[in-house]
């Protein structure tokens, strides 16, 4: 059985699709953006507001899902500027704290 996951807590999607799924016990969440789920503005502040509104994001989904942050299996992090990297990784290792995803 597929289950579609949908929450006003996080960013809203802009497309079809939906903001995760669920399939034998698995939840693939679509990508998120640092979008502010009440507002829905991109974030605008530095990265790591832009980090951590993209994981509260996530973490609203994993939520609504049944699940939470602990037991993501993988993540996928985009950045365009490879001098951000530091910043937005001292925000997603503070978000996900001993636990480490795949990445």
């Amino acid at each position: 059985m597929i289950k579609s996951v949908y929450t006003e807590k996080a960013a809203q999607p802009s497309g079809h699709y939906s903001q995760a799924i669920v399939h034998n016990g698995l939840v693939y969440v679509s990508g998120q953006l640092p979008i502010h789920p009440y507002t829905q503005q991109v974030i605008e502040e530095d990265i790591k507001a832009q980090t951590l509104q993209t994981l509260q994001n996530v973490e609203a989904i994993l939520q609504e899902a049944g699940t939470d942050r602990h037991r993501v299996l993988k993540a996928t992090v985009y950045i365009t500027d490879l001098s951000l990297w530091g910043p937005m990784n001292e925000v997603y290792g503070s978000f996900f704290g001993n636990h480490k995803p795949a990445r």
